[in-house]
């Protein structure tokens, strides 16, 4: 099943956020490549592609797992997590209507 895997940016992460990048897209890349990866990016704070010094609100994952615990478990893991990027984070079963 997919799960959405929500996390919230806490104020002033941008820098922590920007470190662990590549740490988190290698994560994101091994999901793509086992074919469980649906959609991944970041929320900007401001109506823009590259919001700069504004930052961003967060990060949505959507991505399949064997079961709700597998992906909070995965998340918990998260270089977002793990480093302060994200001060809340959510895990909700996705059901994949459309396209």
């Amino acid at each position: 099943m997919f799960y959405a895997l929500i996390g919230e940016d806490a104020p002033g992460s941008l820098e922590a956020r920007m470190a662990s990048r590549p740490a988190h897209l290698a994560r994101l890349e091994a999901l793509r490549d086992e074919g469980r990866l649906l959609a991944a990016g970041p929320m900007p704070a401001i109506d823009a592609p590259d919001p700069g010094a504004a930052g961003f609100v967060g990060s949505l994952v959507v991505a399949e797992f064997a079961d709700q615990a597998s992906a909070e478990r995965w998340l918990a893991e998260d270089p977002y997590v793990k480093q302060g990027v994200f001060a809340r984070t959510t895990v909700r079963p996705f059901k994949k209507v459309l396209p």
